[in-house]
Protein backbone atom coordinates (compact mmCIF):
# COMPACT_ATOMS: atom_id res chain seq x y z
CA UNK A 1 0.00 0.00 0.00
CA UNK A 2 1.35 3.43 -0.90
CA UNK A 3 2.17 5.59 2.09
CA UNK A 4 -0.07 8.34 0.72
CA UNK A 5 -3.00 6.03 1.46
CA UNK A 6 -1.93 5.39 5.02
CA UNK A 7 -3.05 7.47 7.97
CA UNK A 8 -0.60 9.26 10.23
CA UNK A 9 -1.14 9.01 13.96
CA UNK A 10 -0.67 12.80 14.14
CA UNK A 11 -1.30 15.43 11.49
CA UNK A 12 1.35 18.08 10.81
CA UNK A 13 -0.18 20.66 13.17
CA UNK A 14 -0.51 18.18 16.05
CA UNK A 15 3.04 16.95 15.61
CA UNK A 16 4.44 20.49 15.51
CA UNK A 17 2.46 21.52 18.60
CA UNK A 18 4.12 18.71 20.54
CA UNK A 19 7.27 20.87 20.79
CA UNK A 20 6.19 24.30 19.52
CA UNK A 21 3.76 26.63 21.27
CA UNK A 22 2.15 29.40 19.18
CA UNK A 23 1.51 31.31 22.40
CA UNK A 24 5.24 31.82 23.02
CA UNK A 25 7.27 34.73 21.72
CA UNK A 26 9.76 33.83 19.04
CA UNK A 27 10.16 32.48 15.54
CA UNK A 28 10.25 29.20 13.59
CA UNK A 29 11.40 28.48 10.04
CA UNK A 30 10.11 26.46 7.10
CA UNK A 31 12.31 25.13 4.30
CA UNK A 32 10.55 24.23 1.03
CA UNK A 33 11.98 22.64 -2.12
CA UNK A 34 10.60 24.45 -5.17
CA UNK A 35 11.77 22.71 -8.33
CA UNK A 36 15.15 21.95 -6.81
CA UNK A 37 15.54 25.39 -5.21
CA UNK A 38 15.29 25.28 -1.43
CA UNK A 39 13.58 28.38 -0.11
CA UNK A 40 13.50 29.30 3.56
CA UNK A 41 11.04 31.54 5.36
CA UNK A 42 10.78 32.49 9.02
CA UNK A 43 7.56 33.30 10.86
CA UNK A 44 6.36 34.23 14.30
CA UNK A 45 5.21 31.32 16.43
CA UNK A 46 1.75 32.86 16.68
CA UNK A 47 1.46 32.42 12.90
CA UNK A 48 2.32 28.70 12.95
CA UNK A 49 -1.26 27.29 12.65
CA UNK A 50 -1.91 29.45 9.58
CA UNK A 51 1.47 28.76 7.97
CA UNK A 52 1.19 24.99 8.42
CA UNK A 53 -2.32 25.01 6.99
CA UNK A 54 -1.06 26.71 3.83
CA UNK A 55 1.79 24.21 3.25
CA UNK A 56 1.72 22.47 -0.13
CA UNK A 57 1.89 18.79 0.82
CA UNK A 58 3.21 17.83 -2.59
CA UNK A 59 6.53 19.61 -1.99
CA UNK A 60 9.47 18.53 0.15
CA UNK A 61 9.12 20.59 3.33
CA UNK A 62 11.17 20.80 6.50
CA UNK A 63 10.44 22.43 9.89
CA UNK A 64 12.81 23.77 12.55
CA UNK A 65 12.76 21.82 15.80
CA UNK A 66 13.90 24.76 17.94
CA UNK A 67 12.52 28.27 18.47
CA UNK A 68 14.49 31.43 17.82
CA UNK A 69 14.67 35.02 19.09
CA UNK A 70 14.98 36.40 15.55
CA UNK A 71 13.58 35.37 12.14
CA UNK A 72 16.79 33.50 11.38
CA UNK A 73 17.38 29.87 12.32
CA UNK A 74 21.05 30.15 13.11
CA UNK A 75 22.09 28.70 16.47
CA UNK A 76 23.26 32.11 17.73
CA UNK A 77 19.62 33.19 17.57
CA UNK A 78 18.36 30.23 19.60
CA UNK A 79 15.59 31.00 22.08
CA UNK A 80 14.61 27.59 23.48
CA UNK A 81 14.31 23.86 22.81
CA UNK A 82 11.46 21.50 23.68
CA UNK A 83 12.86 18.13 22.60
CA UNK A 84 15.81 15.93 21.76
CA UNK A 85 15.87 14.23 18.37
CA UNK A 86 17.77 11.91 16.05
CA UNK A 87 17.45 11.57 12.28
CA UNK A 88 17.94 7.89 11.41
CA UNK A 89 18.88 7.09 7.81
CA UNK A 90 17.73 3.50 8.12
CA UNK A 91 17.73 3.13 4.33
CA UNK A 92 21.53 3.13 4.46
CA UNK A 93 21.61 0.03 6.70
CA UNK A 94 21.40 -3.50 5.26
CA UNK A 95 19.09 -4.79 8.02
CA UNK A 96 16.35 -2.29 7.10
CA UNK A 97 15.85 -3.41 3.51
CA UNK A 98 12.32 -4.55 2.74
CA UNK A 99 10.91 -3.49 6.11
CA UNK A 100 7.75 -1.43 6.46
CA UNK A 101 7.82 1.90 8.33
CA UNK A 102 6.14 0.21 11.30
CA UNK A 103 8.75 -2.55 11.29
CA UNK A 104 11.52 0.05 11.16
CA UNK A 105 9.97 1.79 14.16
CA UNK A 106 9.80 -1.51 16.07
CA UNK A 107 13.50 -2.11 15.37
CA UNK A 108 14.41 1.35 16.63
CA UNK A 109 12.40 0.80 19.82
CA UNK A 110 14.13 -2.54 20.38
CA UNK A 111 17.56 -0.97 19.90
CA UNK A 112 16.75 1.82 22.38
CA UNK A 113 15.66 -0.76 24.96
CA UNK A 114 18.87 -2.76 24.43
CA UNK A 115 21.06 0.34 24.76
CA UNK A 116 19.27 1.69 27.82
CA UNK A 117 18.02 4.75 25.92
CA UNK A 118 14.67 6.15 27.14
CA UNK A 119 11.83 5.26 24.77
CA UNK A 120 11.25 8.00 22.17
CA UNK A 121 8.02 9.94 22.61
CA UNK A 122 7.29 9.48 18.93
CA UNK A 123 8.78 7.96 15.80
CA UNK A 124 8.18 9.52 12.41
CA UNK A 125 8.68 7.85 9.04
CA UNK A 126 10.44 10.49 6.92
CA UNK A 127 9.81 8.73 3.62
CA UNK A 128 13.06 6.77 3.74
CA UNK A 129 14.18 6.76 7.37
CA UNK A 130 12.95 7.40 10.92
CA UNK A 131 12.92 10.55 13.03
CA UNK A 132 13.09 9.78 16.76
CA UNK A 133 11.93 12.52 19.14
CA UNK A 134 12.06 12.76 22.93
CA UNK A 135 9.64 15.46 24.08
CA UNK A 136 10.49 17.54 27.16
CA UNK A 137 7.99 18.42 29.88
CA UNK A 138 8.90 22.04 29.30
CA UNK A 139 11.45 23.99 27.31
CA UNK A 140 15.09 24.63 28.10
CA UNK A 141 16.64 28.07 27.47
CA UNK A 142 19.58 28.90 25.25
CA UNK A 143 21.86 28.85 28.32
CA UNK A 144 21.44 25.07 28.49
CA UNK A 145 22.58 24.53 24.89
CA UNK A 146 25.98 22.94 25.75
CA UNK A 147 24.29 20.27 27.89
CA UNK A 148 21.65 19.77 25.22
CA UNK A 149 24.40 19.33 22.63
CA UNK A 150 26.11 16.78 24.88
CA UNK A 151 22.86 14.78 25.12
CA UNK A 152 22.38 14.98 21.36
CA UNK A 153 25.91 13.72 20.72
CA UNK A 154 25.44 10.80 23.09
CA UNK A 155 22.14 9.84 21.46
CA UNK A 156 23.62 9.95 17.97
CA UNK A 157 26.62 7.87 19.01
CA UNK A 158 24.40 5.18 20.58
CA UNK A 159 22.01 5.16 17.62
CA UNK A 160 24.63 4.80 14.89
CA UNK A 161 23.86 1.07 14.40
CA UNK A 162 20.34 2.03 13.29
CA UNK A 163 21.52 4.73 10.91
CA UNK A 164 21.80 7.91 13.00
CA UNK A 165 22.92 10.85 10.86
CA UNK A 166 25.90 12.37 12.70
CA UNK A 167 25.45 15.67 10.83
CA UNK A 168 21.83 16.12 11.93
CA UNK A 169 22.14 16.89 15.61
CA UNK A 170 22.49 20.67 15.86
CA UNK A 171 19.87 22.97 17.37
CA UNK A 172 19.23 24.78 14.07
CA UNK A 173 18.34 21.52 12.30
CA UNK A 174 15.22 21.21 10.15
CA UNK A 175 13.41 17.86 9.82
CA UNK A 176 10.76 16.78 7.35
CA UNK A 177 7.28 18.00 8.10
CA UNK A 178 4.58 15.41 8.72
CA UNK A 179 2.08 14.90 5.85
CA UNK A 180 4.47 16.25 3.18
CA UNK A 181 6.03 14.19 0.40
CA UNK A 182 9.58 12.87 0.26
CA UNK A 183 10.23 13.25 -3.47
CA UNK A 184 13.21 10.87 -3.35
CA UNK A 185 10.93 7.96 -2.47
CA UNK A 186 7.45 9.22 -3.27
CA UNK A 187 6.44 8.35 0.31
CA UNK A 188 4.64 10.61 2.75
CA UNK A 189 6.23 11.68 6.02
CA UNK A 190 4.02 10.45 8.86
CA UNK A 191 4.00 9.55 12.57
CA UNK A 192 4.20 5.75 12.93
CA UNK A 193 4.61 5.32 16.69
CA UNK A 194 3.59 7.29 19.77
CA UNK A 195 4.71 6.28 23.26
CA UNK A 196 1.86 7.35 25.50
CA UNK A 197 2.24 8.46 29.09
CA UNK A 198 -0.26 7.92 31.95
CA UNK A 199 -2.39 10.80 30.62
CA UNK A 200 -2.78 9.17 27.22
CA UNK A 201 -0.59 11.83 25.59
CA UNK A 202 2.93 11.34 24.18
CA UNK A 203 5.31 10.74 27.07
CA UNK A 204 7.37 13.73 28.12
CA UNK A 205 10.66 13.70 29.97
CA UNK A 206 12.37 16.05 32.37
CA UNK A 207 15.52 17.34 30.70
CA UNK A 208 17.41 16.68 33.93
CA UNK A 209 16.25 13.06 33.85
CA UNK A 210 17.34 12.62 30.23
CA UNK A 211 20.69 14.26 30.92
CA UNK A 212 21.36 11.95 33.87
CA UNK A 213 20.32 8.94 31.79
CA UNK A 214 22.36 9.89 28.74
CA UNK A 215 25.45 11.72 29.88
CA UNK A 216 28.39 9.76 31.28
CA UNK A 217 28.49 12.10 34.29
CA UNK A 218 25.24 13.09 35.98
CA UNK A 219 24.59 16.77 36.68
CA UNK A 220 24.93 16.41 40.44
CA UNK A 221 28.39 14.96 39.92
CA UNK A 222 29.30 17.81 37.59
CA UNK A 223 28.14 20.35 40.16
CA UNK A 224 30.09 18.59 42.89
CA UNK A 225 33.23 18.55 40.80
CA UNK A 226 32.70 22.18 39.85
CA UNK A 227 32.63 23.20 43.50
CA UNK A 228 35.60 21.05 44.52
CA UNK A 229 37.82 22.04 41.60
CA UNK A 230 36.58 25.54 40.78
CA UNK A 231 39.87 27.35 41.14
CA UNK A 232 41.99 24.66 39.54
CA UNK A 233 39.64 24.22 36.59
CA UNK A 234 39.39 27.94 36.08
CA UNK A 235 43.13 28.15 35.72
CA UNK A 236 43.19 25.25 33.26
CA UNK A 237 40.42 26.56 31.09
CA UNK A 238 40.93 30.28 31.22
CA UNK A 239 44.66 30.32 30.69
CA UNK A 240 44.70 28.52 27.38
CA UNK A 241 43.55 25.04 28.21
CA UNK A 242 44.54 21.93 26.32
CA UNK A 243 42.43 20.57 23.51
CA UNK A 244 41.23 17.56 25.48
CA UNK A 245 39.86 19.83 28.21
CA UNK A 246 38.12 22.09 25.72
CA UNK A 247 36.46 19.13 24.11
CA UNK A 248 34.91 18.24 27.44
CA UNK A 249 31.59 19.49 28.70
CA UNK A 250 33.11 22.14 30.95
CA UNK A 251 35.15 23.63 28.12
CA UNK A 252 32.19 23.86 25.76
CA UNK A 253 30.06 25.40 28.50
CA UNK A 254 32.74 27.99 29.23
CA UNK A 255 33.04 28.93 25.55
CA UNK A 256 29.28 29.38 25.26
CA UNK A 257 29.17 31.56 28.40
CA UNK A 258 31.99 33.70 26.99
CA UNK A 259 29.98 34.23 23.80
CA UNK A 260 26.98 35.25 25.89
CA UNK A 261 29.16 37.58 27.97
CA UNK A 262 30.31 39.43 24.84
CA UNK A 263 26.70 39.81 23.74
CA UNK A 264 25.81 41.06 27.21
CA UNK A 265 28.70 43.53 27.06
CA UNK A 266 27.32 44.99 23.83
CA UNK A 267 23.91 45.35 25.46
CA UNK A 268 25.40 47.11 28.49
CA UNK A 269 27.14 49.58 26.18
CA UNK A 270 24.09 50.23 24.05
CA UNK A 271 25.62 48.58 21.00
CA UNK A 272 29.00 48.17 19.30
CA UNK A 273 30.76 51.00 17.50
CA UNK A 274 31.71 50.54 13.84
CA UNK A 275 35.41 50.27 14.63
CA UNK A 276 34.83 47.42 17.13
CA UNK A 277 32.42 45.32 15.08
CA UNK A 278 35.00 43.02 13.51
CA UNK A 279 36.64 42.39 16.86
CA UNK A 280 33.30 41.40 18.37
CA UNK A 281 32.39 39.23 15.39
CA UNK A 282 35.74 37.42 15.41
CA UNK A 283 35.71 36.53 19.10
CA UNK A 284 32.01 35.66 19.24
CA UNK A 285 32.47 33.30 16.32
CA UNK A 286 35.60 31.79 17.88
CA UNK A 287 33.76 30.98 21.10
CA UNK A 288 30.74 29.70 19.18
CA UNK A 289 32.99 27.20 17.38
CA UNK A 290 34.71 26.22 20.64
CA UNK A 291 31.32 25.59 22.27
CA UNK A 292 30.52 22.89 19.72
CA UNK A 293 27.19 24.57 18.92
CA UNK A 294 28.24 24.87 15.27
CA UNK A 295 31.03 23.68 12.98
CA UNK A 296 33.14 24.97 10.13
CA UNK A 297 30.64 24.08 7.38
CA UNK A 298 28.10 26.40 9.02
CA UNK A 299 30.58 29.02 10.20
CA UNK A 300 29.88 31.66 7.57
CA UNK A 301 26.11 31.32 8.00
CA UNK A 302 26.49 31.87 11.74
CA UNK A 303 28.87 34.76 11.06
CA UNK A 304 26.24 36.43 8.92
CA UNK A 305 23.67 36.10 11.71
CA UNK A 306 26.11 37.49 14.29
CA UNK A 307 27.02 40.37 11.98
CA UNK A 308 23.35 41.23 11.54
CA UNK A 309 23.02 41.31 15.31
CA UNK A 310 25.90 43.81 15.55
CA UNK A 311 24.58 46.00 12.74
CA UNK A 312 21.77 44.96 10.37
CA UNK A 313 23.34 46.66 7.34
CA UNK A 314 26.99 45.87 8.09
CA UNK A 315 28.81 44.39 5.09
CA UNK A 316 31.82 42.72 6.68
CA UNK A 317 34.52 41.03 4.58
CA UNK A 318 34.50 37.21 4.61
CA UNK A 319 38.22 37.06 3.95
CA UNK A 320 38.90 38.47 7.41
CA UNK A 321 37.54 35.21 8.83
CA UNK A 322 39.60 32.87 6.65
CA UNK A 323 42.20 32.25 9.35
CA UNK A 324 39.47 31.42 11.86
CA UNK A 325 37.90 29.05 9.34
CA UNK A 326 41.18 27.16 8.85
CA UNK A 327 41.63 26.93 12.62
CA UNK A 328 38.08 25.59 12.99
CA UNK A 329 38.81 22.87 10.42
CA UNK A 330 41.97 21.89 12.27
CA UNK A 331 40.13 21.87 15.59
CA UNK A 332 37.46 19.54 14.24
CA UNK A 333 40.13 17.16 12.97
CA UNK A 334 41.59 16.94 16.47
CA UNK A 335 44.81 18.69 15.53
CA UNK A 336 46.88 20.44 18.20
CA UNK A 337 49.35 23.27 18.29
CA UNK A 338 52.59 22.71 20.20
CA UNK A 339 54.15 25.64 22.02
CA UNK A 340 56.73 25.67 24.81
CA UNK A 341 56.31 21.96 25.38
CA UNK A 342 52.51 22.15 25.68
CA UNK A 343 49.68 21.36 23.28
CA UNK A 344 46.78 23.74 22.66
CA UNK A 345 43.60 23.81 20.64
CA UNK A 346 43.95 25.44 17.19
CA UNK A 347 41.12 27.84 18.06
CA UNK A 348 41.85 30.71 20.43
CA UNK A 349 41.59 30.14 24.19
CA UNK A 350 42.62 33.48 25.72
CA UNK A 351 43.00 34.35 29.37
CA UNK A 352 40.29 36.44 30.96
CA UNK A 353 42.79 39.27 31.48
CA UNK A 354 43.45 39.26 27.74
CA UNK A 355 39.77 39.66 26.95
CA UNK A 356 39.29 42.31 29.64
CA UNK A 357 42.13 44.39 28.20
CA UNK A 358 41.10 43.76 24.59
CA UNK A 359 37.52 44.92 25.16
CA UNK A 360 38.39 47.42 27.93
CA UNK A 361 35.82 45.86 30.27
CA UNK A 362 35.32 47.89 33.44
CA UNK A 363 34.78 46.48 36.94
CA UNK A 364 31.15 47.58 36.84
CA UNK A 365 30.66 45.74 33.55
CA UNK A 366 32.45 42.64 34.85
CA UNK A 367 30.07 42.56 37.80
CA UNK A 368 27.24 41.88 35.33
CA UNK A 369 29.10 39.21 33.34
CA UNK A 370 29.31 35.52 34.09
CA UNK A 371 32.80 34.37 33.10
CA UNK A 372 34.89 37.23 31.69
CA UNK A 373 35.96 38.64 35.04
CA UNK A 374 39.24 39.44 36.80
CA UNK A 375 40.97 36.99 39.14
CA UNK A 376 40.06 39.18 42.10
CA UNK A 377 36.37 39.20 41.21
CA UNK A 378 36.45 35.44 40.53
CA UNK A 379 37.93 34.84 44.00
CA UNK A 380 35.31 37.09 45.57
CA UNK A 381 32.50 35.16 43.89
CA UNK A 382 34.08 31.89 44.94
CA UNK A 383 34.22 33.05 48.58
CA UNK A 384 30.58 34.12 48.37
CA UNK A 385 29.57 30.72 46.96
CA UNK A 386 31.48 28.88 49.70
CA UNK A 387 29.99 31.12 52.39
CA UNK A 388 26.49 30.45 51.05
CA UNK A 389 27.23 26.72 51.06
CA UNK A 390 28.33 26.91 54.70
CA UNK A 391 25.15 28.79 55.62
CA UNK A 392 23.08 26.15 53.88
CA UNK A 393 24.94 23.45 55.79
CA UNK A 394 24.18 25.12 59.11
CA UNK A 395 27.56 26.64 59.77
CA UNK A 396 27.85 29.55 62.19
CA UNK A 397 29.39 32.79 61.01
CA UNK A 398 32.09 34.45 63.08
CA UNK A 399 29.85 37.27 64.28
CA UNK A 400 27.26 34.82 65.56
CA UNK A 401 29.93 32.67 67.13
CA UNK A 402 31.52 35.54 68.92
CA UNK A 403 28.18 36.84 70.16
CA UNK A 404 27.48 33.45 71.71
CA UNK A 405 31.02 32.66 72.80
CA UNK A 406 32.09 32.10 76.38
CA UNK A 407 34.21 35.25 76.23
CA UNK A 408 31.08 37.30 75.71
CA UNK A 409 28.87 35.39 78.17
CA UNK A 410 31.45 35.08 81.01
CA UNK A 411 29.62 32.39 83.05
CA UNK A 412 32.43 32.40 85.68
CA UNK A 413 31.42 35.89 86.73
CA UNK A 414 27.89 34.65 87.52
CA UNK A 415 29.49 31.99 89.76
CA UNK A 416 31.87 34.46 91.43
CA UNK A 417 34.93 32.65 90.02
CA UNK A 418 37.95 33.59 88.02
CA UNK A 419 38.14 32.30 84.48
CA UNK A 420 41.03 29.97 85.33
CA UNK A 421 39.19 28.57 88.37
CA UNK A 422 36.10 28.06 86.25
CA UNK A 423 38.03 26.01 83.71
CA UNK A 424 39.69 23.94 86.50
CA UNK A 425 36.24 23.25 87.95
CA UNK A 426 35.12 21.68 84.67
CA UNK A 427 33.29 24.74 83.23
CA UNK A 428 30.11 24.57 85.36
CA UNK A 429 27.10 26.60 84.14
CA UNK A 430 25.05 28.69 86.60
CA UNK A 431 21.66 27.08 87.06
CA UNK A 432 19.68 30.29 87.50
CA UNK A 433 21.55 32.42 85.05
CA UNK A 434 20.37 33.71 81.74
CA UNK A 435 23.72 32.70 80.31
CA UNK A 436 23.19 30.09 77.59
CA UNK A 437 25.54 27.20 76.81
CA UNK A 438 28.36 27.92 74.45
CA UNK A 439 27.84 26.95 70.87
CA UNK A 440 30.82 24.69 71.35
CA UNK A 441 29.15 22.91 74.24
CA UNK A 442 25.64 22.87 72.85
CA UNK A 443 26.52 20.81 69.82
CA UNK A 444 29.14 18.24 69.06
CA UNK A 445 32.01 20.60 69.55
CA UNK A 446 32.48 21.57 65.92
CA UNK A 447 31.76 24.72 64.04
CA UNK A 448 32.76 26.47 60.86
CA UNK A 449 34.09 30.00 60.68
Amino acid sequence: MAAVEQLSLFDRAEEARAYHDPARAGFFSILVDVNGDKRQSSHRLIEMPTVLELIDKSRDTWLTQAEFIRPNRRVVNLARLGLLFADLDTYRTPWAKGRTPEQLAASVLYHCAQEGIPTPSMLIFSGRGIQAKWLLDGTIPRQALPRWNACQKYLIDRLRPVGADVAAKDASRVLRLVETVNSKSGEICRVVHVENGPDGQPVRYSFEYLAEMLLPVARWTIEQQRQERAERRQLKLLSGAKTDNLRGFSGRQLAWHRLEDLRKLATLRGGVSEGERMQHLFWRLNFLLLSGATHSSQMYYEAKALAGELAPTWAYRDKELMTLYSKAKAYEKGEKISFAGREFAPLYTPKNDTLINLFQITDDEQAQLRTIISKGMAKGRDRARKEAARRAAGAIDRETYESQSLSRQKPWEALGMSRASWYRAGKPMPADSETSPSVLQAGNGSFLV
